[in-house]
């Protein structure tokens, strides 16, 4: 039993970082839909990289350095995995007309300006967000990190449990994905490791960022839902990435009342 979850989160580890796994593992399409569970597990170990990182160079450079030089750090860690997804559906939903043609685009290895102006603009409003927190309180902000790439990675595989998944029209161009639906209780999973970093701040409030987070999954999935009918890997990592930035916001808007 400890084996198999050891060999669910490694996997997970393994698709959404550069981190070297020492193990070789077993692959199989159960266990690619079984590791979705430790999705946010990851998420607290980028987070908290990002964090170690960011702390360490404040004691050398401003904070505005700090921040470029971490988020450097971080798509070295992952490998840009979610911003790729990202830019792929800029590209895809803001050139392409109809499931098929959205589809084509989405596989197509090049990127066009959809992507350049989307990838842009999210990553400035990601800059911006973080430097207003760090500013106000540095300590926190440390730990909002781990709370927003933990959380947004809960609610991009939350997606696989109330969306569809759509077959690519390229299997030779497909990634491998986590696209069946566990359990139910296995969400609750996820959940704990999700909730774990807000007790930092001993105050129920600070959850509120999650509904806000979570309209903005919603959404996407409308969207992707009206156009595809249902969701792709990249998709997926729209949904992250997006939901990340609306955590930041969210942290933002409460600080003006708290």
């Amino acid at each position: 039993m400890i084996k198999k979850e050891l060999t669910y989160f490694l996997t997970a580890l393994m698709f959404f970082t550069r981190i070297p796994i020492p193990l070789k593992l077993e692959y199989s399409n159960d266990i690619m839909n079984q590791s979705q569970k430790y999705y946010p597990l990851v998420g607290i170990i980028v987070g908290l990289f990002n964090a170690v990182v960011c702390y360490m160079l404040h004691f050398v450079f401003p904070i505005d350095i700090c921040l470029v030089l971490m988020m450097i750090a971080s798509v070295f860690l992952t490998g840009a995995f979610h911003e790729d997804g990202f830019t792929d559906v800029c590209d895809s939903f803001g050139g392409g007309y109809g499931k098929e043609k959205i589809l084509t685009i989405m596989k197509d290895s090049r990127i066009g300006a959809y992507g350049v102006i989307g990838i842009i603009l999210l990553l400035l409003l990601k800059f911006l967000s973080m430097q207003h927190l760090a500013n106000e309180r540095f300590t926190d902000f440390l730990v909002i990190l781990i709370i927003a790439h933990s959380s947004s990675r809960y609610l991009s595989g939350l997606m696989i449990h109330t969306h569809q998944y759509v077959t690519d029209i390229d299997q030779s161009k497909s990634k491998p994905l986590a696209n069946k639906a566990l359990p139910k209780k296995t969400l609750l999973v996820g959940l704990f490791f999700t909730l774990i970093p807000f007790i930092w701040f001993q105050n129920p409030l600070v959850l509120l960022v999650l509904p806000l987070a979570y309209l903005g999954k919603w959404y996407l999935g409308w969207y992707f839902n009206k156009h595809i009918g249902g969701y792709t890997g990249d998709c997926l990592g729209t949904v992250q990435q997006v939901t990340e930035v609306l955590i930041y916001l969210g942290f933002i808007v409460l600080w003006k009342f708290m």
